[in-house]
């Protein structure tokens, strides 16, 4: 499955209201670290269906960021059933992700 850009239009559609548990990644263009969580990112989402991958950039969606309290870049959120279940804030293991989706 490809990533979805998040934006204000799609966020609650895709996240909130989705029916799979969805990851998203907030990043911002100029964010070193953020540059080294991408293909990992990509790549979950390539691998697994059964879960939803988004990418929300900070600098263009500044309330949402502010809403779940992004403080630090990247700062990866798993959502279920709308609700957020775990954070990650910096350049995390592909596998300590996938594991918590278990």
């Amino acid at each position: 499955m490809s990533v979805l850009k998040l934006t204000s239009d799609n966020f609650e559609p895709e996240v909130l209201n989705s029916d799979k548990t969805t990851i998203v990644d907030f990043y911002a263009d100029w964010c070193t670290p953020c540059k080294m969580m991408s293909p990992i990112i990509d790549n979950i989402a390539e691998e697994n269906n059964n879960i939803k991958v988004g990418k929300l950039n900070v600098d263009e969606e500044e309330n949402i960021a502010i809403k779940y309290n992004v403080m630090s870049i990247p700062t990866i959120i798993i959502f279920k059933d709308g609700k957020e279940i775990k954070r990650f804030v910096g350049v995390t293991n592909k596998e300590v992700i996938l594991n918590e989706l278990k």
